[in-house]
C-alpha cells in the first residue's frame, strides 16, 4: 500500500497531468502577467512544503523567485535544487514578511509546520497573494475559521494541501456511494495503521544548532529550548505545534468520509486511546486512538496506530463505506466494492479493483493554478473543505483530552455547554505575534 513516504517519493518523479476538474469562473482578482507565468514563492521547504513546489515547477509557466526557511541549511540546500532544476537561483530569506514584501510574488506555497499556517496566511492574502497551504489547514479550529474569513475578504484563490480531492479515483468511488447501489450507510470506518511512523526515544534539550532561527520557527508558539525531538518532522507529536496523526493523516483521510457522504461538521465526537505502545518516547499525541464522530443518520469512526502497519481489510490506510448491500472499500491506491450475500446472491454488484492516479498532488496543483488564471474561489480543497475536516479532526483530539463526549453548535461555532472543550478551540499565541479575528 502506498504511503505518505511512498506518495512523496513517487509524485517527485511524476509527470505532470491535466486535470479534469472543470473550472468556473469566479470574482475578479489578481489578474495574470501578459507572459501567462506564474511567479511564486515558497515558505517551509523541509517536507511536504519542498514536494509540493516541486509539483509546480512540473507545470508549464511556473517560476519560482523566493524561498524562505528559518533553517540556513534547508535553505541552501533546497535553493540549490531549485536553481539546478531551473537554471535560476531564487532570493533566499528567513522571515516570511520580506518574502511577501515582493511584488512581483503572485503566489504563495506555505509548507511550514501546523502552528504558523493561519498567521501566514493571513498575512499572505493581505498582501495580495494567492496561497496553497498544507493541511491540516490550522493548528486549532479557530484559526481555520478565520483563515476561510480572509481569503473572503481579501479575495484571494486558496488551495489546501488536501490533494486526495483531485485524484480521479476518489470522486468515482464517491459517484458509487452516492449512487444508493450501496444501501443505507450507516457507518464509515476510516483508519491509518503506519509501521514505519515511529516515535522518537528521548534526548536532551541543547543549543540550537547554528544557522537554524529558533525564534521565528517558534513564532506564535511557547517559549521552549531547543530540542530535535520537537524540531523538523517529529513536531507533529507535540499539542504545541500541531495534533499527532488525528490532525495528519486524519486530515486527508476523514476529509473523504466527508466528501463521500456529502457532510460537513460532526454533531458530537468521544474518544479513547493515548499512548498505549511508547511509553518511553516523548511524543504528546496519542500512539492509539479511536473515535466514534455522529452524524445525522450515520457514524463516522477514526481508528489508528502508530507502529503497526496492517489496518482494516488489509491495509495500512482506507476508508470504508459500509452500507446494507455492500462495502465500498477505497485508498490511496484504489478502490473496490464487496457485496452483501442473501440467499438470493450478492445484493450489489461487486467491483473489482480500479486503480488510482497517482497524481493527486500534481492535479491538485493543476487545479489551483487555473483558478488563479481563471479568477475562481472554489478550488478543489477551497478554504471551506480545508476548515470542515480541520475541526473534524481537531474535536477528535479535544475528545480524548477532555475525557468526554463533546457537542458542536455550528451557530457559535464553539462546543455546547462545555468551557473545557471551548477553551482548547483558539490558541493562545506568543507576543509579539498576534491572532487576527475577523
Amino acid at each position: 500500500m502506498s504511503s505518505r513516504r511512498d506518495f512523496v517519493k513517487t509524485s517527485a518523479t511524476a509527470a505532470a497531468v491535466v486535470a479534469t476538474a472543470a473550472m468556473i469562473p469566479g470574482a475578479v482578482g489578481c489578474a495574470p502577467k501578459d507572459d501567462g507565468k506564474l511567479t511564486i514563492g515558497a515558505i517551509g521547504l523541509n517536507g511536504m512544503g519542498f514536494s509540493d513546489l516541486q509539483a509546480f515547477l512540473r507545470q508549464p509557466n511556473v517560476e519560482c523567485v523566493a524561498l524562505c526557511d528559518v533553517d540556513q541549511a534547508v535553505l541552501n540546500k533546497r535553493a540549490g535544487q531549485v536553481e539546478e532544476k531551473t537554471g535560476k537561483k531564487p532570493e533566499l530569506f528567513t522571515d516570511f514578511r520580506k518574502l511577501l514584501e515582493r511584488k512581483d510574488i503572485e503566489a504563495v506555497i506555505i509548507g511550514t509546520p501546523d502552528h504558523w499556517h493561519s498567521a501566514i496566511m493571513i498575512e499572505a492574502c493581505k498582501a495580495g497573494k494567492h496561497v496553497y497551504v498544507e493541511k491540516p489547514m490550522a493548528r486549532t479550529i479557530y484559526e481555520a475559521f478565520q483563515m476561510e474569513k480572509a481569503a473572503r475578504k481579501y479575495d484571494r484563490v486558496v488551495q489546501v494541501g488536501q490533494w486526495q480531492r483531485s485524484d480521479p479515483h476518489w470522486n468515482d468511488a464517491f459517484a458509487f456511494v452516492q449512487s444508493g447501489k450501496l444501501g443505507k450507510v450507516r457507518t464509515v470506518k476510516v483508519w491509518c495503521y503506519e509501521s514505519w511512523l515511529m516515535p522518537p526515544g528521548p534526548v536532551p534539550d541543547e543549543a540550537t544548532p547554528d544557522g537554524v532561527d529558533y525564534e521565528m520557527w517558534l513564532g506564535p508558539a511557547p517559549d521552549r529550548k531547543f530540542n530535535r525531538n520537537r524540531f523538523h518532522f517529529n513536531f507533529r507529536w507535540f499539542w504545541d505545534y500541531a495534533g499527532g496523526l488525528m490532525t495528519d493523516w486524519g486530515v486527508h483521510l476523514l476529509d473523504m468520509a466527508l466528501a463521500g457522504m456529502k457532510a460537513e461538521f460532526p454533531k458530537s465526537a468521544m474518544s479513547s486511546g493515548g499512548k498505549l505502545a511508547f511509553l518511553e518516547s516523548p511524543i504528546e499525541t496519542p500512539d492509539t486512538q479511536q473515535v466514534i464522530y455522529e452524524f445525522e443518520g450515520f457514524n463516522v469512526i477514526w481508528d489508528h496506530a502508530m507502529g503497526i502497519g496492517m489496518g482494516d481489510w488489509g491495509r495500512d490506510h482506507g476508508v470504508a463505506f459500509i452500507g446494507n448491500n455492500g462495502t465500498l472499500v477505497a485508498d490511496r491506491g484504489g478502490w473496490e466494492v464487496h457485496p452483501e450475500v442473501s440467499d438470493k446472491g450478492p445484493l450489489v454488484e461487486e467491483v473489482p479493483r480500479t486503480k488510482g492516479t497517482g497524481q493527486g498532488l500534481d492535479l491538485n496543483v493543476k487545479n489551483f493554478i487555473e483558478c488563479v488564471k481563471t479568477n475562481n474561489r472554489n478550488t478543489n480543497a477551497s478554504p471551506t473543505i480545508g476548515r470542515a475536516v480541520a475541526t473534524m479532526a481537531h474535536m477528535g483530539n479535544i475528545a480524548i483530552r477532555t475525557g468526554r463526549k463533546i457537542y458542536w453548535d455550528s451557530a457559535t461555532e464553539s462546543f455546547k455547554n462545555d468551557p473545557d472543550a471551548n477553551q482548547m478551540i483558539k490558541p493562545n499565541y506568543r507576543a509579539p505575534w498576534q491572532l487576527t479575528d475577523f
